[in-house]
């Protein structure tokens, strides 16, 4: 290895403290300090930028195979690079879906061709996301993939003799289940969050307590069994207490949060602008603030962007016809920024912890979400805090451009991203 060959990120805040040098090379972290000097190096000037963990997403979806409209894993893991990502796990409802060990092997070694960050994926839990049958747990988790986290995402497992199988099964191997928290029966026909909006705006609602009456039995059920349980997307004030709840327990629970959630509100949908259809709907401002107190204090783990790329024609409809989802890899972090870190409810350490750590480790990721040290894996996003400037989806590298913040301005720019010291983005741009 050539001096070329080694990078030398000089005086950024690591983990938003005081100016150091951080020396890449061989895909580690050679040496942090004041003063670094390498002869040679690639010098990238971080003065004032921030120096993250490279970020963990456990809830992307790619769509590929069989929604190569909306989004490809090369288009997904590329806007996830623009965004900071060196890992995200791909959800399991594609076409065909996740649910075999071949289909999970297709999808990661997709990712592993592309290069622009780790695909982990996701397995389904039942066969066709149908709720009947366990899928092949065993397979999916011995495959090259190596899952570890299963989901039917996009559809709650409500069986609760299901539910408790699939715990039984990944307790084995410690994996864990996922869940889609939403008792079907109680959201037949629902189009938004029910309450004071819904019934002025006469679209049907969607209860709080059809995700918390989920939450509450499987945590319940994975106390049981001794077993993994996450919940994904928790939306709601009740489902926050339901969780805090069972981590005094001392009950293996986690759960994920959305950034939209930590920023929108059900009053939005006054606009009956379908970008701001999404499942689980949009909430009221109680709510969200709940969420950010949450995540601010530990009870919720980690930010989950649950990116949902949609074409065109599946967003630009009357509101009834629309599908749910938002995209959100590439606004993640300045979103978190704006919500949290300019709050003053999160300093960037704590930012690490939820977006890069915590996920990390939910999803047994090895090498990712690591400390920003010596002989570390060189996973690593440099962002520019002070920077603010309005989301443009035309700019994204993503294949759909169906985000709520089009025209809104939000702080945070991500300059650099490098996948075991190789830079996937410089200077903004993609390499």
């Amino acid at each position: 290895m050539t001096a070329s060959d080694k990078t030398l990120i000089r005086g950024a805040r690591v983990l938003g403290g005081e100016p150091q040098d951080v020396l890449l090379a061989e895909g580690t972290i050679q040496e942090v300090g004041r003063g670094v000097q390498t002869p040679g190096a690639q010098v990238v000037e971080a003065e004032g930028a921030v120096l993250l963990p490279g970020l963990v997403d456990l809830h992307t979806h790619l769509r590929e195979p069989g929604r190569e409209d909306s989004e490809t894993v090369l288009t997904g893991t590329r806007a996830a690079a623009r965004g900071g990502y060196t890992a995200v796990h791909a959800m399991a409802n594609t076409f065909p879906v996740a649910d075999t060990a071949g289909v999970v092997e297709q999808v990661w070694r997709l990712g592993k061709e592309y290069g622009y960050c780790d695909v982990r994926p996701v397995g389904a839990v039942t066969v066709g996301l149908e709720g009947k049958q366990l899928a092949e747990l065993g397979a999916m988790h011995e495959s090259a993939a190596g899952v570890r986290v299963f989901s039917d995402d996009g559809k709650c497992v409500d069986d609760a003799v299901i539910m408790r199988r699939a715990l039984e099964y990944v307790k084995a191997f410690d994996g864990v289940v996922a869940q889609h928290a939403q008792e079907p029966r109680l959201t037949e026909g629902a189009q938004m969050n029910e309450g004071v909006v819904s019934a002025e705006l006469g679209l049907a609602g969607w209860p709080a307590v059809a995700e918390e009456s989920i939450i509450a039995r499987d945590v319940l059920l994975a106390a049981h069994v001794g077993s993994r349980v996450h919940i994904c997307h928790l939306s709601t004030a009740g489902s926050v207490e339901l969780v805090r709840w069972a981590k005094s327990k001392g009950w293996n629970v986690t759960a994920e949060v959305t950034p939209h959630h930590l920023l929108l509100t059900d009053e939005l949908v006054r606009s009956y602008d379908p970008v701001y259809k999404v499942n689980p709907p949009l909430r009221t401002e109680a709510d969200v603030m709940a969420l950010r107190e949450a995540l601010a204090d530990g009870t919720i783990d980690c930010v989950a962007t649950d990116h949902a790329p949609h074409p065109h024609e599946d967003k630009d409809c009357e509101w009834g016809a629309a599908a749910m989802g938002m995209v959100g890899l590439e606004t993640a972090l300045s979103v978190v920024q704006h919500t949290m870190v300019d709050t003053g409810l999160l300093d960037w350490s704590q930012v690490a912890d939820r977006m890069a750590h915590r996920p990390a480790e939910i999803g047994r990721l090895a090498g990712h979400g690591r400390p920003v040290a010596p002989g570390e894996p060189a996973n690593l996003v440099l962002l520019d805090p002070a920077y603010r400037g309005q989301v443009d989806p035309a700019g994204f590298a993503s294949r759909s451009g169906n985000t709520p913040y089009k025209g809104r301005e939000l702080p945070g720019r991500v300059s650099h991203t490098w996948l075991r010291g190789r830079a996937t983005v410089v200077d903004g741009n993609l390499q």
